[in-house]
């Protein structure tokens, strides 16, 4: 049996395990396998790169061979799993390679969800999930179908990609309209108030919104100039482009096919292993007893978990209060959502320079109030590492 521990995905999850697994065991094979160029960048730089006039190119930071040689590991880029065998310890690759290994990590991501959108457009309708998406967006938004370059373009989805993609889109004096079937920006995040001045900070910088619709086709319009987005309530919209923003959905086939543990992601433990032995998951992927949590903190804190449990030392992962920043220049946002089912309420204090909005537990006679999450705004944002040390951790 092989000694390897394999890798599947050079995503920011895939290669801080490597990182982490190098730094706990100098001796141990490494093997990422890729199914893109494998080159190391930041992913949530994606939605705000037009802002800093970056290329696909200029947002990798090194190449496949640089991760190579720099984290002493072998790395198979544009290369595809067709099958993993539990029982054997193997994978089948798109090359015809069976790599066997010692343990498994699955750092498959999440795909962007499709809408199921009509019209002879349908399939120019872009998402960036990726660097090869970005490229891809970067250059439609170059050309319209008139030739010119773009400056209307419609997003589908207000949560946070939609609205960091509607601000950056400001940069390129692009006119953004954001459609969503909720009645307001990051419904799921936010409270009402803190909804309304991201809106209306991002409207001062040209963007618009529509809520309660969505898109139910995209088609070419009669003139050939652009694209004619027809909306649920039978109205239109006359644009570019399209971007969809409406959320991602984990990469679980590789995993289902297997016989692995599947609900919303790839279901794990706190030591981040399957139902499988030897095989393990983190990020996007990964469901750890429940939690799908498509930040960046997450994956760090079981990227450094993981590797300390593949060199001889268990070690479960925890997740203490982990705030998440919305790149909205426009209107700096910091949000540490409640849990789940969580029962409160949002106090919320508003300036012209800041909101503060606390979610904070049902008094109980004579007991201190409790801090369940936070969203910061404007200048608040400065006090956001003090409040997330008031909020419970989500996993202890």
């Amino acid at each position: 049996m092989s000694e390897a521990v394999v890798i599947v995905g050079s995503g920011l999850a895939g290669y801080n395990v490597a990182r982490e697994l190098r730094k706990a065991d100098a001796e141990v094979p490494i093997v990422l396998v890729s199914r893109d160029q494998a080159g190391f960048y930041s992913k949530p730089m994606l939605s705000n790169a037009l802002a800093g006039k970056k290329t696909a190119a200029s947002l990798v930071t090194k190449s496949a061979e640089k991760m190579a040689e720099e984290v002493k590991l072998r790395v198979l880029a544009q290369t595809r799993v067709t099958r993993l065998d539990t029982t054997a310890r193997t994978l089948t690759l798109s090359s015809g390679e069976v790599l066997p290994y010692r343990d498994l990590v699955l750092a498959l991501g999440a795909d962007p969800i499709r809408l199921p959108l009509q019209g002879d457009a349908a399939d120019t309708v872009l998402s960036v999930n990726d660097l090869e998406d970005f490229a891809r967006f970067a250059e439609a938004l170059d050309t319209a179908a008139s030739g010119q370059p773009v400056k209307r373009v419609a997003i589908l989805g207000a949560g946070l990609i939609g609205c960091e993609f509607a601000n950056d889109l400001l940069h390129r004096a692009i006119q953004p309209t954001v459609l969503d079937l909720a009645e307001r920006v990051l419904p799921r995040l936010l409270p009402p108030q803190s909804s309304a001045r991201l809106q209306a900070k991002l409207q001062e910088g040209g963007a618009s919104f529509r809520f309660g619709v969505g898109a139910s086709a995209v088609s070419r319009s009669a003139n050939g100039s652009g694209l004619t987005v027809t909306l649920t309530d039978g109205s239109t919209l006359e644009t570019d482009l399209v971007l969809s923003a409406i959320g991602l959905r984990p990469r679980t086939q590789l995993a289902s096919d297997a016989g692995l543990s599947v609900a919303r992601g790839i279901q794990v433990n706190r030591l981040l292993a399957t139902s499988a032995e030897h095989v393990y998951a983190v990020g996007d992927c990964a469901e750890v007893e429940g939690h799908l949590l498509p930040y960046v903190l997450p994956l760090m804190g079981q990227a450094r978990a993981l590797a300390a449990t593949l060199s001889g030392k268990p070690t479960p992962v925890a997740y203490p209060a982990m705030p998440v920043v919305v790149k909205t220049p426009a209107w700096p946002t910091v949000v540490c959502p409640p849990a789940a089912g969580a029962e409160g309420e949002w106090v919320v204090n508003e300036t012209d320079e800041a909101i503060e909005a606390r979610f904070v537990a049902p008094a109980d006679s004579g007991a201190p109030e409790r801090l369940l999450g936070f969203a910061l705004q404007g200048k608040a944002t400065a006090q956001r590492q003090a409040f997330a040390a008031q909020v419970p951790a989500i996993l202890a």
